[in-house]
């Protein structure tokens, strides 16, 4: 039976970034082909109804082999985040990590900077070379759930439920559940195994918007511009500055939201800028949409009608739906403590696909995968947390246990 591990080593070793500008779904043909070698590797381990639909999606399940358990579900997302490059990646695993800075590449993952590190000493970390992302987000999530699958079957004294498994692409570009067949897929309700640091288990997520903003200027010869010219870039900059400056990513925390402007280009002639905006609360989500348009009519009644946005929400907080169906956070509290594992309940400075699947009649809190610094060259990734993921949803699948059967 494969580690893990090995499951996780091969699985990076596939290229899956998605594409935010691509119009296609999934946004990358590199996922497709991941998709189909995890149909082999399913129906291999011997799981039933294994396929791969039009859209991507690889679904298959482990059939009951006893009564009286939900049908619980596990999702993790194939593609790797575009913010970094998700080609040959080079793995360095560090066994028995000293506590003391890791070299990767010309670049330097630190405990002083990153200061969860020193947590893992001792144990085996998997990191980057310093040229690429891992991929832990979430070829993790991926990695635990074929290995839990295989062990259940492999172990036929472990009674449970119908478990279901599916792995969605474009996750990373928010499209991730756009063709998602809650119905077909037929879980009472699921975990996205899609969390950072051992211990995560979170049902409450962003309340998340895109702002896309376009500034059309006047470009003529320099000499000659005095009056005339209108510098797109220049007021793209201006623009920026109009917005709260303490309230971005790098200055919140908790429940704090923010205004993050993740891409910026510009000449003189045209200016585009890509926000995205993010809060706990949606009325507060709403505030800040407006603080966007009202900056915006700002410049325009400065410079004329040159700025013009596209602001559309993405996701909305799960908190609303999993309160109603808090039985699901108390089956994964008693796997993670049948595990040695002390749940750490924390709101997401994110949103997963469980985000939008909890708002399709499929509630879906997420749990811990075990990666680190998600979507960037510092990302690592503990072995021993992959291990102890893949136990718990072994013991999920063992304690799902409809309420009404719990005393029989």
């Amino acid at each position: 039976m494969k580690t893990v591990t090995e499951r996780f080593l091969k699985y990076i070793s596939y290229n899956t970034k998605s594409d935010e500008e691509s119009t296609s779904f999934p946004s990358t043909d590199t996922q497709l082909a991941f998709g189909r070698m995890l149909v082999s590797e399913l129906e291999e381990i011997g799981l039933k109804n294994v396929k791969q639909d039009k859209y991507g999606y690889v679904t298959a399940e482990i059939p009951a082999n006893a009564e009286g358990f939900y049908t619980v579900g596990f999702i993790a997302h194939m593609d790797t985040s575009p913010d970094a490059s998700g080609e040959n990646i080079k793995p360095q695993i560090i066994e028995n990590y000293d506590g003391k800075d890791i070299k990767i590449g010309e670049k330097i993952l630190s405990p002083l900077e990153f200061k969860e590190l020193s947590d893992y000493k001792g144990q085996t970390i998997i990191t980057t070379d310093g040229t690429t992302l891992l991929g832990a987000d979430d070829k993790a999530g991926v990695a635990e759930i074929i290995y839990a699958a295989d062990y259940i079957m492999r172990h036929s004294e472990i009674k449970h439920g119908t478990i279901k498994i599916a792995f969605t692409p474009d996750e990373e570009v928010g499209r991730g559940v756009d063709f998602f067949d809650t119905a077909y897929f037929g879980a009472d309700f699921a975990y996205t195994m899609d969390g950072g640091k051992i211990g995560e288990l979170e049902y409450e997520n962003f309340n998340a918007a895109r702002a896309k903003i376009k500034i059309n200027g006047k470009n003529v010869h320099p000499g000659y511009a005095k009056d005339v010219m209108v510098n797109a870039a220049l007021i793209g900059t201006e623009l920026a500055q109009l917005l709260p400056q303490n309230e971005t990513p790098a200055k919140t925390s908790g429940y704090e939201g923010f205004y993050h402007l993740t891409a910026f280009s510009g000449t003189v002639e045209e200016c585009k800028l890509t926000y995205i905006l993010r809060d706990f609360d949606a009325h507060s989500l709403e505030k800040r949409k407006e603080t966007v348009r009202n900056a915006i009519e700002a410049i325009n009644k400065k410079y004329g009608s040159v700025a013009q946005a596209e602001i559309y929400d993405e996701y909305s907080n799960m908190a609303e739906k999993i309160k109603e169906n808090m039985h699901i956070i108390d089956i994964a509290k008693q796997a993670f403590k049948n595990c040695g594992v002390e749940p750490l309940i924390q709101p997401i400075r994110g949103g997963t696909d469980g985000a939008r699947l909890s708002f399709m009649d499929l509630p879906c809190p997420n749990i811990f995968a075990g990666g680190h610094n998600f979507h960037g060259v510092y990302e690592y990734v503990p072995v021993s947390s992959m291990e102890k993921a893949a136990e718990i949803i072994v013991e999920i699948c063992k304690t799902a246990i409809c309420s009404s059967n719990q005393s029989k």
